[in-house]
């Protein structure tokens, strides 16, 4: 038997907003988008290549809107490994991306805080 972890809860405000930076800014692939009532969508999405994917979900309810942006209590949440993290980095920062720090050298790779809009904090990272 073998599992895998397929997708990733994430909180967001609001999903046009949410799809609009993911797929629009930082180039993930819209795999569904499904109505599922009149106010809730089934919405994934991934990074090209990835088998991971975020399931995004609108706040329904003032704890969840709570939420949004902390949902680790401040620390990075995602990491978005690239291949190329000098091309990837620049990629990003034209698309005006706003990183926390410059890239710096860790025992585990290349790496650079961001943000999304929503305040989650990503670790943009390369192994090499």
């Amino acid at each position: 038997m073998s599992l895998s972890l397929s997708l990733v809860t994430l909180v967001v405000p609001d999903y046009d907003a949410a799809i609009a930076f993911y797929v629009g800014v930082l180039g993930f692939e819209l795999v569904e988008d499904t109505p599922v009532g009149p106010l809730k969508r089934w919405v994934v999405v991934r990074p090209r290549g990835s088998g991971t994917a975020l399931l995004l979900a609108r706040a329904a309810a003032p704890e969840q809107a709570d939420a949004v942006g902390r949902q680790t209590g401040g620390r990075v949440a995602f990491f978005l490994t690239a291949d190329d993290f000098a091309s990837e980095h620049g990629r990003l920062l034209a698309a005006g991306v706003r990183f926390e720090e410059a890239p710096r050298q860790e025992p585990y790779g290349t790496v650079a805080v961001f943000r999304d809009p929503f305040g989650n904090r990503w670790d943009l990272l390369s192994k090499r």
